[in-house]
């Protein structure tokens, strides 16, 4: 640790986790307006890039590998030049005649990837830093993760909507756009692989194959013999149902024409309202949701967040049906969903946290991500054909209906009344 300690945080940690969050937001949430701007119809967006979730479902099964074999800053490095290289492909697809074949193939590259980082990246921040650096340095790191979805999300959509402006090409314009980006991972590759510090307890655990599966096998045995793990699976398996749904259809929804029902707006109004502002407001919301249960532990806020999370969903429901044309009314309607995300979306991380505690803990959270990114998969790839069929209204409808199953599940999870609280003060 002494040689960790030459290397102030400041100068790796902002950096590390804006190259995290970059490439969730864009498997996640760009590629989705890309698409769309390039013509693919909503039922097969859905299905299609929710399979993009797959790596983070079962990363759990590759974590103990980062974990046991080579050093995460070694990890770290490689992952940054690949995300890299999978950038490049996508912008050099795009113009393809078969790109969205292509590019599906690239952006799968990705979000492995991407996967891969995380785990590289939590665990390396757990060796690099001390406790009280750790303290200090959470709150750092979940704003710079979260200030790379907005670029994603707010600036990149916004520029391609700039350059599809000039040149009336969506095609070219996020050819550009994911070229720059492209440029910036070469970037990030270089920095990290002379600030990163190299921690004494950053090494390979394991030399002999037996060892390993050994280990492996074990992690995730301890995993499953946690009292009452059928229930805590569907606590996060169920908690995002509803939200998976939504958040899939949201970005089609603002960019689809009013006479199909959506609300017609262009990317440029897209990257501000929802990729600039709704990430803002959604920042805000989870900050003082870790600042509610610091104060009064998870257990008291838990039902609040429930609420929280998923009543503003019915926001969605309005502005389906009223189709208004004043932005400010769609801002403030996307505003108050995703704010109530945030708060909500707290109680979430937290309790994947308290189900992770003890022994193999890194694994253990990153099992618990897996199925998080499951229960987000799942619903989210038939969202699209869901809503075809429904069309936009009545399907809000149903996302309201979804969400019904989680406040059943949460009724039944355990929770010491004075979890959150010790965590976070």
């Amino acid at each position: 640790m002494s040689a960790a300690k030459k290397i102030s945080p400041w100068s790796w940690v902002p950096t590390l986790y804006l190259a995290e969050g970059l490439p969730n937001a864009l498997v996640a949430s760009v590629s989705v307006v890309v698409y769309k701007n390039l013509g693919v119809s909503n039922a097969d967006i859905a299905f299609y890039t929710g399979w993009l979730y797959l790596p983070w479902v079962i990363k759990p099964f590759w974590s103990p590998v980062v974990d046991l074999l080579k050093t995460r800053r070694q990890w770290i490095w490689a992952m940054q030049l690949l995300l890299g290289a999978g950038l490049a492909g996508v912008a050099l697809t795009i113009p393809a005649p078969h790109f969205f074949q292509l590019t599906l193939a690239f952006f799968w590259l990705l979000s492995f990837s991407s996967a891969t980082h995380d785990i590289a990246a939590d665990g390396f921040y757990m060796l690099a830093t001390t406790e009280r650096e750790q303290s200090f340095f959470v709150g750092i790191r979940s704003m710079f993760y979260r200030v790379a979805s907005i670029a994603a999300q707010g600036g990149l959509v916004i520029l391609v909507g700039k350059i599809q402006a000039r040149t009336g090409n969506y095609s070219s314009a996020w050819s550009i756009a994911f070229g720059l980006v492209a440029g910036i991972y070469l970037c990030f590759g270089i920095y990290h692989w002379f600030t990163l510090p190299r921690p004494a307890s950053d090494r390979s655990k394991v030399a002999v194959p037996k060892d390993f599966f050994a280990e492996f096998f074990k992690t995730f045995g301890t995993f499953f013999q946690k009292p009452k793990i059928i229930t805590l699976l569907l606590f996060l398996l169920l908690y995002r149902l509803g939200e998976a749904q939504l958040a899939k259809m949201v970005q089609p929804f603002l960019l689809d024409p009013r006479a199909v029902g959506g609300l017609g707006l262009t990317n440029d109004q897209l990257g501000l309202i929802y990729g600039t502002v709704g990430v803002a407001v959604f920042i805000l919301g989870a900050l003082l949701g870790g600042f509610a249960v610091a104060r009064h532990g998870l257990k008291f806020w838990l039902w609040p967040m429930l609420l929280a999370i998923h009543l503003p969903d019915a926001v969605f429901i309005w502005l389906a049906y009223a189709q208004p044309e004043n932005l400010w009314a769609i801002g403030i309607g996307v505003a108050v969903e995703q704010f109530g995300y945030g708060f909500g979306f707290t109680a979430f991380m937290l309790y994947m946290i308290h189900i992770a505690r003890g022994e193999h803990q890194t694994a253990h959270y990153a099992i618990c991500t897996g199925f998080m990114a499951l229960g987000v998969m799942v619903p989210g790839m038939w969202s699209g054909w869901l809503q075809e069929q429904l069309g936009y209204q009545h399907f809000f409808v149903w996302v309201i209906l979804a969400t019904i199953p989680s406040f059943i599940v949460a009724a039944k999870i355990p929770l010491s009344a004075e979890f959150g609280r010790k965590e976070l003060l």
